[in-house]
């Protein structure tokens, strides 16, 4: 029988990817709320949310989820324009393909929403295509050391 530790160790990164964007989740609709109850235009409180959801993401992604620990500036540089670029990139796919879906009959009632169906196969997607691209492009590993060695050491 496989102990909780070692599902754990086997599925570490996609746990914790799991468990940060819950909380990239929270600190989007909390920002939110306090923009908008600083009286922000709502449109503007939309964007700063994202801001600070993806600033928060990008941080967590890349120390905790895939221990891309280098303070290089210009390695951090380009994750964080990667990262951003990344998740604007899902974004458009999201809002292109949204429509899509309710065109083609996806457009049923879950928990009393209209098309929540098809939001909830756009999240999936979203959700997906951000892990791929922070792994595989973003935070992607260097084959000749490891990122936690390029850290300087006190």
């Amino acid at each position: 029988m496989v102990s909780i530790a070692e599902l754990y160790g086997r599925y570490k990164e996609l746990i914790l990817y799991g468990v940060f964007g819950v909380l990239t989740t929270v600190v989007t609709w909390v920002s939110y709320a306090a923009f908008a109850h600083l009286g922000i235009e709502l449109n503007i409180c939309n964007i700063l949310s994202w801001v600070c959801g993806v600033s928060f993401a990008f941080i967590t992604n890349k120390w905790y989820v895939f221990e891309s620990r280098t303070l290089e500036s210009a390695k951090v540089i380009r994750e964080f324009v990667l990262f951003i670029g990344a998740r604007i990139f899902t974004g458009v796919i999201a809002w292109v393909l949204f429509p899509i879906l309710l065109w083609i009959g996806l457009d049923q009632v879950i928990l009393g929403t209209e098309g929540f169906l098809a939001k909830m196969i756009v999240t999936v997607i979203e959700i997906a295509l951000n892990w791929v691209f922070s792994k595989y492009m973003v935070f992607r590993r260097s084959h000749s050391k490891k990122e936690s060695d390029t850290v300087p050491s006190n």
